[in-house]
């Protein structure tokens, strides 16, 4: 546990608690966070202020992986409010399976600091089964925190992509087996929330699968901070070179899945 001091004189010190473990999303359209509304702001929440976009909600899904973990961890630590923090995200469509992704909630004036941790993970598996996983819970200190938010973690991912056109055996073989630099300009999708820059990454195909209909499913290896998606389309010259680009034919990424988060 960590004690803050009191910000003014008289007043209890802020006890928090740090929780580490690793989470699997097993569904997609699943945010990690809350997804507020972007138009209120999450104030639609608030009685009597009115939003057209989430109907007064004040976010856009109704559930996240933070909210059903702490549905479940915080009445039995005997808390009622924490933060969440992730070593990085996945999009909203896109699951974490594999071994999951690290995670800490960040927990305030627990009054049951010392609750059952494996009982939390079972309750957890059992109230969010087939959505979520919990696994490895266990304490840390403060310091955690900065360092799995600020470890950079290659990724392996699983992606299904739809070309324009059939691909040859020889056209996967062109990029089988390749470490590609490509530079990537903030995709639209993001730039209202992510400064507008290029950015030098690394994408390595380790394994082309050809499968029923003419899509293909590919394994890549991702440098931290990656855009996957637009490194298959390429997203109009945003991305350079794209799969697309290298395939010779446009190609839409239908399905994407976070297998494992490896070590930097």
């Amino acid at each position: 546990m960590d004690a803050e001091k009191p910000s003014r004189p008289g007043s209890k010190p802020k006890v928090r608690v740090f929780l580490e473990g690793r989470y699997r999303k097993l569904v997609r359209d699943l945010p990690q966070t809350v997804f507020f509304c972007p138009e209120c702001k999450g104030r639609g929440r608030r009685k009597g202020v009115d939003c057209a976009r989430c109907s007064g909600h004040g976010k856009l899904t109704k559930d996240s992986v933070q909210e059903l973990i702490e549905r479940v961890a915080l009445p039995r630590l005997r808390s009622w409010k924490s933060k969440f923090h992730g070593a990085g995200r996945e999009d909203i469509d896109v699951r974490m399976l594999g071994t999951g992704r690290p995670f800490i909630l960040e927990v305030l004036n627990p009054k049951h600091p010392m609750a059952d941790l494996r009982e939390i993970e079972d309750a957890i598996g059992r109230a969010c089964a087939g959505r979520i996983e919990v696994t490895g819970l266990r304490l840390v200190p403060k310091a955690r925190v900065a360092e799995l938010k600020e470890t950079k973690h290659p990724k392996e991912y699983v992606v299904v992509v739809k070309p324009a056109a059939p691909l040859s055996t020889e056209q996967l073989a062109r990029v089988s087996g390749r470490k590609i630099f490509v530079k990537q300009r903030t995709p639209e999708r993001v730039a209202h929330r992510r400064a507008d820059l290029d950015r030098q990454r690394w994408v390595e195909v380790t394994q082309a699968e050809p499968l029923d209909g003419g899509n293909v499913r590919f394994t890549l290896r991702c440098e931290h901070g990656t855009y996957v998606k637009e490194a298959v389309s390429g997203e109009g010259g945003r991305t350079e070179p794209s799969l697309s680009a290298l395939l010779g034919t446009p190609c839409e990424c239908v399905e994407l899945d976070v297998t494992a988060i490896l070590e930097p």
